[in-house]
């Protein structure tokens, strides 16, 4: 696993473990586990935390309680959501609340506070924030995933209409009303894709599917309105087939450090006649690579 990408994971585990959720927290111990390369300590730290975690929080089966510990796990899931509204939406939102959100979500050097700042002004009342938001991504370099989090701000706000930027080296124009807020707002040859590889990749190891949708996630926070992203959304099944390969690949590449060209295409059914566009693919994937391991944590300059 890339030194970035396991960075990333221990974010992501903090995260789940401070919003309590400790089902998906175990997922992603138990993927941790089967990583294979890493230092000693660390195999060591997640197998207690999990062996915790299993002991203090075990999963009930599915018996006579059955239907009861749907709706109360449902329940739970509506009240974590009231709790992180009312805490994205204080009801005091004075001017020097607004120009606080605005300041962070536009200077802040770490990513993750630019975007809690964005989730926040999602609920900000104030008339002139859908303008404030626009003239900072018209005239800012602004990191491509703190580029597509303010478009679902936006969208979030109500805006309409549209919004032409610079992402990703290209000029892109936007209908705000159409930006995809989670992954099943997505067209449905981006969703096929995902499903296809993994569909695959849990025949090898059935702890990728999970990382494969989180790896699809974030790929798509990046080439979102792109042309890379725009030939996925050919409704054929050639198209599904080579970005599937390119996201099984790069998925192998991420965890692992390693993956088979060769079985890959094998596998997907890339011929000659697909290599080139295979490629491509694995380009816009790799890119995507690239920039997080850039950093992360600080915007584009």
């Amino acid at each position: 696993m890339f030194p970035s990408m396991l960075d990333h994971y221990q974010v992501q585990l903090t995260r789940m473990l401070e919003a309590e959720q400790y089902g998906e927290a175990k997922e992603l111990l138990r993927f941790l586990l089967q990583c294979q390369g890493e230092d000693a300590r660390h195999y060591e730290e997640w197998d207690s935390l999990l062996t915790w975690l299993d002991m203090a929080f075990p999963e009930d089966g599915i018996g006579e309680e059955g239907i009861g510990y749907v709706m109360s796990k449902q329940e739970k899931e509506e009240d974590e959501a009231t709790i992180r509204e009312q805490l994205l939406n204080p009801p005091d939102q004075d001017e020097a609340y607004v120009n606080q959100v605005l300041y962070i979500m536009q200077n802040h050097p770490m990513i993750d506070q630019q975007i809690l700042a964005l989730e926040r002004a999602a609920y900000i009342q104030s008339p002139d924030m859908d303008e404030s938001i626009k003239k900072w991504l018209a005239t800012e370099q602004v990191h491509p995933v703190v580029q597509f989090k303010a478009l679902q701000c936006l969208r979030k706000r109500g805006a309409s209409g549209t919004l032409t930027l610079e992402r990703l080296g290209e000029t892109v124009e936007f209908e705000l009303e159409a930006t995809p807020l989670s992954m099943d707002d997505f067209p449905s040859p981006v969703i096929r894709i995902l499903e296809r590889t993994e569909q695959i990749a849990e025949v090898d190891d059935p702890t990728l599917p999970h990382f494969a949708r989180e790896l699809w996630k974030e790929s798509l926070q990046f080439l979102y309105g792109t042309a890379a992203y725009h030939w996925m959304l050919r409704d054929d099944e050639d198209t599904v087939d080579y970005f599937a390969a390119a996201l099984h690949l790069t998925l192998l590449l991420t965890v692992y450090g390693s993956a088979n060209d060769d079985d890959i295409r094998d596998t997907y059914g890339i011929t000659e006649g697909l290599r080139f566009r295979y490629e491509q693919a694995c380009k816009a994937l790799r890119q995507v690579a690239v920039l997080q391991q850039s950093g992360e944590d600080e915007p584009e300059s």
